[in-house]
């Protein structure tokens, strides 16, 4: 048996470049079989959860697997839609989006697939596509806009792992952050713009970011200061005082101390408090999502309320908002230099 796959057929007029977009992925389904499916992938990868092996095993097989994944199939029931996951049906128009505004700025077909690091569609089966495809030079573009080793790095070692099994390995390009890059922050801001021009200005805007245990921060991830270094450019492309933007940390997991402030202890604080009008935006989510749609817009918003506080409103992720697929594909044409002119 051969350990390297045959190359596919020959392409005729092969493209100058692919483009993966990976992101982390969604149950194929809102059930309890699909979620555990998909939580017993997750959580089998050693970039999200640093603990000792067999501690780990034992803990995911004994304890969060048998009954975790019937609580999260309530919660992604609510968030579903008709098409699926919001998640994997955004990534793939998001891709369908980027082909389509690269083409109208390089004049030339450059095949855009979307993966997921967890779950359909895989990276392995992106991947696959770009090599029938005839690429012979592959970007692939993590969308987390601030890096870490448990997101972007994970990404890495897929497509590093199923390019290992290639006869022929392309060249290969990757993005590891682009959190501070102007296009992304003027996004941003605009998405907020349209917000407050239709809907007026909050009191407080508080930005919600994925969290990390404090110890992950500590070995040298930078995450959390990519995360403060987004919200500091926004305030400053929006001429905001920085006092008016809160920079939090939602998702808390386990025991063991995360890099704060925590979202819910801020959105009861502020319940308490009586704030009368909050917007949230979560700048780490590329698309909507259980943790933005569910976590923030549902469970989020009660914990505020029921704290009495008064207007809270969700800033949608940037999706596909054309200022946020032009911000890729000026993040993308800056990684091609060379490979298309």
């Amino acid at each position: 048996m051969m350990r390297f796959a045959p190359e596919p057929p020959a392409v005729a007029d092969p493209p100058a470049a692919g483009l993966l977009l990976a992101n982390l992925g969604s149950p194929a389904a809102p059930r309890a079989t699909a979620v555990r499916s998909f939580l017993r992938q997750f959580l089998a990868d050693p970039r999200v959860v640093e603990l000792p092996r067999l501690r780990w095993c034992l803990l995911r097989n004994l304890v969060i697997l048998p009954f975790r994944p019937y609580r999260a199939a309530r919660s992604y029931r609510r968030i579903w839609t008709d098409k699926g996951s919001p998640l994997v049906v955004t990534a793939r128009h998001q891709a369908a989006d980027l082909e389509w505004e690269l083409a109208q700025k390089t004049d030339r077909p450059l095949p855009v697939f979307s993966g997921m690091r967890y779950g359909k569609p895989s990276i392995k089966a992106a991947l696959d596509v770009l090599r029938r495809r005839g690429c012979r030079r592959i970007l692939v573009i993590p969308l987390f806009p601030q890096y870490s080793a448990t997101t972007t790095a994970s990404v890495f070692d897929e497509v590093m792992r199923e390019l290992s099994t290639w006869r022929r390995m392309p060249e290969l390009r990757t993005v590891s952050d682009y959190h501070n890059h102007p296009a992304y922050i003027s996004a941003l801001a605009s998405s907020l713009q349209d917000l407050w021009q239709s809907g007026g200005t909050p009191r407080r805007l508080l930005l919600s970011f994925h969290g990390l245990p404090v110890r992950y921060a500590e070995a040298g991830d930078p995450y959390p200061e990519q995360c403060r270094r987004t919200a500091t450019s926004l305030a400053g492309h929006l001429e905001l005082d920085p006092t008016s933007i809160v920079t939090a940390f939602q998702s808390r997991f386990g025991r063991e101390p995360w890099v704060g402030p925590n979202t819910d202890d801020l959105l009861r604080k502020w319940g308490r408090e009586y704030l009368d009008r909050l917007d949230v935006m979560c700048p780490g989510f590329a698309a909507d999502c259980l943790e933005t749609l569910g976590e923030i817009n549902i469970t989020g918003r009660k914990t505020f309320e029921k704290a009495g506080g008064g207007s809270f409103r969700y800033v949608p992720a940037l999706n596909r908002r054309s200022e946020h697929i032009t911000a890729l594909a000026e993040i993308a044409l800056e990684h091609l230099g060379g490979w298309i002119e």
